[in-house]
């Protein structure tokens, strides 16, 4: 069991969260003209909160995870709300190839500080999406590592110029960032910081 598994199931308890997800989801929306015809690709999608909200805009979304507790959490919030359109997975796209077809929509929050080789994954995201598909990224500007504290092994956010260069080397064009939402996290008994997120998003080129 991983610190996710450990952490779905009051996922959805955290306000925080919820904000996050609502703030990424309004950026999608007014920077990318989604179609009802579009199949999108969430990765790391958690409990799903971030699906459930852009699900009405697409023919399908699947909702992504390495994490067996969070796909659970979903699959019981697809059973109860009766959605279609939503289909959650047990995958781990990090270190597998994915073989169930292309996505006009890719999208992630607060998980690429997460992924090891950043440049893998946007190889992977590249093959997986269709000629002039998009891709959005919401995750961390670079912070000083007290986000996540002593023994976290990831990346303490990202610079955006840097991660726009390797964007652009590996197919994309078109890409825009802005700062999308803050969180505020204690990071001690006696203080609590902000951390600026942002949405980053490009357009693969068309072959």
């Amino acid at each position: 069991m991983n610190d996710f598994d450990i952490k779905a199931a009051d996922w959805d308890k955290n306000p925080m969260h919820w904000d996050r997800s609502v703030a990424i989801a309004d950026g999608i929306l007014k920077q990318i003209p989604l179609k009802n015809s579009f199949r999108a690709l969430e990765y790391g999608a958690g409990t799903g909160i971030l699906s459930f909200l852009l699900k009405d805009h697409h023919r399908e979304i699947v909702l992504m995870d390495n994490s067996v507790e969070m796909i659970r959490i979903i699959n019981e919030k697809i059973a109860d709300t009766g959605v279609k359109t939503l289909n959650a997975m047990f995958f781990d796209l990090e270190h597998s190839d994915f073989t169930g077809g292309r996505f006009d929509l890719i999208f992630t929050q607060m998980v690429l500080h997460h992924v090891c080789d950043i440049e893998n994954i946007i190889k992977k995201f590249h093959d997986l999406l269709n000629p002039g598909g998009y891709l959005a990224i919401a995750d961390l500007y670079i912070e000083d590592g007290s986000f996540h504290g002593d023994g976290f092994n990831g990346h303490k956010g990202f610079d955006v110029e840097n991660m726009s260069k390797q964007i652009l080397r590996n197919g994309f064009r078109n890409i825009s960032e802005k700062e999308c939402f803050v969180i505020k996290h204690k990071v001690s008994e006696t203080e609590i910081k902000e951390y600026p997120g942002f949405l980053l998003i490009a357009e693969k080129i068309t072959n």
